[in-house]
């Protein structure tokens, strides 16, 4: 299908009529099939920590599923269970038609513009992965780059990043196999599609920056682990390479580490007139970071530091000559634009675009403007500058929504963004400083966005704060009268959850239920001071915060007695294992997805050590003592009657190892904790998420929102 400059609306009535579903208010959950789960056995396991005998009975499930029997045993055990119990569910068919439906369209994104061709991605309706073009000009017939279909039989191999050389002849891409972190990097050919003999392994969390005259790129790696130690060993010892085009992966340049500080990450960047390289350099998942510049026709690429510390955020925004630009919340929580002159005896930064109420998203630089994506009350704002810091005005946006994938040059004459909500996926802009910004690309849409209705409300929390929180339901549904209602949470990492279409929520949507996604603590919604609020010490205020969206749909009638379903991803798999922990009687269901539910040994395994910045030290006595208190897997409770719960994860999580889950579900399901069912869902070939295709998305969530609608009463017919 080729871009279109215009978005394809199919009427309201069709809303309903693609999957034929039938709404319910009744919110009355069906009589639940009895389970018999697996019997999981135990070990003597009991630890001594300051004080506390921890007992830790399921250990054993740690162990990497692809090394030990016993686990792949258990697997396959819950694995069958599970999928007993959702073939008696009715309606899993009909939800997996609608996101067929839902899926058929052309999800975009922005483009990069490099020697005069453009390179962009774009995933169609029955594709599992998303396919890399190209143009001759913006205007020129588009071609297929790269295809990943062919590169396995179970679509599970994905193209995870790539970029294009500043001309445009050359292009480096990853691969990404079965959901891994690893990264396997290859160079192409752009005008022959030829893939070159160079292989690059073991990059993970790399960027991927060009050399001037195609001599190579940079990227990051670490050290290839030991044998069958590739998805739990801890993360240690990145640094930054250069490949040479041609050459061996074992000859490549180690251009910079910090062997002395084995636990930091390293990115590399470069300006967009390849004068500098930016390398940003991190240890854990805060935005504190230390920026090391190497010029580059310098001889031996000699390192200077920039900035010391890790105290602040800093983002690079664009460069030239000896300026640099950079977003930073030094002095300024909400963030502020700065620049540097690296031409002064002792560089210092002068300030051009102040903080304000609003918070920083991102920026970019197109010529000579400077245009800044705001976040305003979780939503979007786009504002322009002039680069000495005069403000020129705000763009119009099409609503409420979320701007992202910020694409410019100083260097360039035009920019690209995107634009989504939750009722209207990707439509990509175009920017070119002298107009007003103008599709680039929009989807033909399987659905009519003025059919459903996005608002925002604000409730207040536990302590009084107030927290913002988007409902969708389809437009003209009495809210009053209540309705199955699923809540979708995350609150960590600084991380902003904004609108953002997904079809497994429409169809959700479609079938009558209302979708809430509340802006919890402990994101970035609203600067530092937000995520401090719902990290180390103060992550039980994120557990608050979504307790209390549950109450306030349930006292303002959106949502039923026993209509309430809750879901999240990762640390808001954490946030669904908390709350049922502490408020079984509010949850009618969840769904706690790749988390983190042992908060004593997190920081064991791959990247949780990373986590340390928002959860906290498992070794420290202050930290130990509020991880055990909100430890999903520590704090089951005997004797008390749980929601309906099910977990999904995945044997190749190498983000959050699948132990967590293991673990949770094992001991969830020993203790008494009531007749409702308790299930796991294990992917396998499958990761924390990314590179996920198509198909196996449908049956995950047409199995997982079945589940839920079962126990909250949504019918689907």
């Amino acid at each position: 299908m080729r871009f279109s400059g215009f978005v394809t609306l199919i009427c309201a009535s069709a809303l309903a009529a693609t999957a034929g579903l039938a709404v319910s208010t009744s919110a009355l959950a069906k009589e639940d099939p009895v389970v018999k789960y697996p019997e999981t056995k135990t070990v003597d396991v009991v630890e001594e920590q300051f004080g506390e005998y921890i007992s830790d009975p399921y250990r054993w499930l740690e162990n990497d599923v692809r090394e030990d029997a016993a686990v792949a045993d258990w697997v396959k055990a819950q694995n069958a269970v599970t999928n007993s119990y959702l073939e008696t569910l009715e309606g899993r068919e009909i939800l997996a038609q609608s996101m067929e439906t839902l899926f058929d369209f052309d999800d975009l994104d922005t483009p990069v513009a490099a020697g005069g061709k453009y390179f962009y991605e774009r995933k169609s309706g029955g594709q599992n992965q998303a396919v890399l073009y190209v143009r001759d000009g913006a205007e020129g017939e588009e071609r297929v780059l790269i295809d990943p279909a062919g590169w396995s039989d179970d679509g599970a191999t994905a193209l995870a990043g790539w970029k294009p050389s500043g001309d445009g002849s050359l292009l480096v891409y990853a691969v990404q196999d079965g959901g891994s972190d690893w990264r396997t990097l290859k160079i192409l050919d752009v005008s022959t599609g030829e893939v070159q003999p160079d292989t690059i392994e073991w990059a993970k969390f790399s960027d991927l920056a060009w050399m001037p005259n195609n001599v190579g790129f940079l990227y990051s790696r670490f050290p290839e682990p030991e044998e069958g130690a590739a998805f739990q060993s801890l993360n240690a010892d990145h640094a930054v390479y250069l490949h040479i085009i041609g050459m061996d992966q074992a000859k490549d340049s180690k251009i910079y580490a910090t062997p002395g500080q084995p636990e930091l990450n390293h990115s590399a960047e470069l300006t967009s007139d390849k004068e500098w390289v930016v390398i940003t350099s991190s240890s854990g998942t805060d935005e504190r970071y230390e920026i090391t510049l190497i010029k580059v026709d310098a001889p031996k690429l000699e390192t200077r530091k920039l900035v010391s510390g890790f105290e602040h955020d800093w983002r690079l925004i664009d460069g030239v000559g000896d300026t640099l630009y950079f977003v930073t919340n030094s002095d300024a929580p909400r963030l502020r634009v700065v620049k540097t002159d690296l031409g002064a005896d002792n560089p210092q930064f002068t300030e051009l675009v102040a903080e304000s109420d609003a918070v920083i998203d991102d920026a970019m630089i197109v010529k000579d403007q400077l245009i800044i994506s705001y976040l305003v009350d979780a939503k979007s704002q786009l504002s322009t500058y002039d680069l000495d810091g005069t403000a020129t005005g705000t763009l119009d946006l099409p609503g409420l929504g979320q701007v992202g994938n910020l694409s410019g040059s100083i260097k360039g004459s035009e920019g690209f963004f995107s634009f989504e909500s939750f009722n209207r996926p990707t439509t990509v802009f175009r920017y070119d400083t002298s107009a007003s910004p103008t599709i680039w690309a929009a989807p033909s849409l399987p659905f009519d966005p003025a059919a459903v209705e996005v608002t925002q409300r604000f409730y207040e929390s536990k302590d009084g704060t107030k927290i913002p929180m988007f409902l969708v339901h389809l437009k003209g549904q009495d809210l009053s009268q209540g309705a199955p209602t699923l809540l979708y949470g995350y609150g960590g990492f600084n991380i902003s959850v904004l609108p953002q279409y997904k079809p497994a929520w429409m169809a959700w949507i479609k079938a009558g239920g209302v979708f809430a996604s509340a802006n919890l603590r402990g994101g970035g919604e609203f600067g530092k001071s937000w995520h401090d609020g719902g990290r180390l010490q103060n992550k039980q205020n994120v557990f608050d915060d979504f307790i209390a969206a549950g109450e306030y749909l349930k006292r303002e009638n959106i949502t039923p007695e026993n209509g309430l379903a809750i879901e999240g991803r990762s640390n808001g798999g954490l946030l669904v294992g908390a709350v049922a922990n502490q408020r079984p009687d509010l949850f009618a269901a969840g769904h706690a997805a790749v988390g983190v539910m042992d908060m004593l040994r997190f920081d064991r395994f791959t990247a949780g050590r990373y986590w340390v910045d928002d959860y906290g030290y498992p070794n420290k006595q202050q930290d130990f003592n509020n991880l055990l208190s909100y430890s999903p897997y520590h704090n089951i409770r005997q004797g008390v009657a749980y929601p309906a719960l099910i977990v999904s994860t995945a044997d190749t999580d190498d983000r959050v190892v699948p132990g967590h889950s293991f673990k949770y579900t094992a001991r969830l399901q020993a203790m008494d904790t009531g007749a409702k069912p308790h299930l796991i869902r294990i992917e396998t070939r499958a990761g924390h998420g990314s590179g996920k295709p198509t198909d196996k998305i449908i049956e995950e969530y047409s199995d997982i929102y079945a589940f839920l609608a079962q126990a909250i009463g949504l019918e689907l017919d």
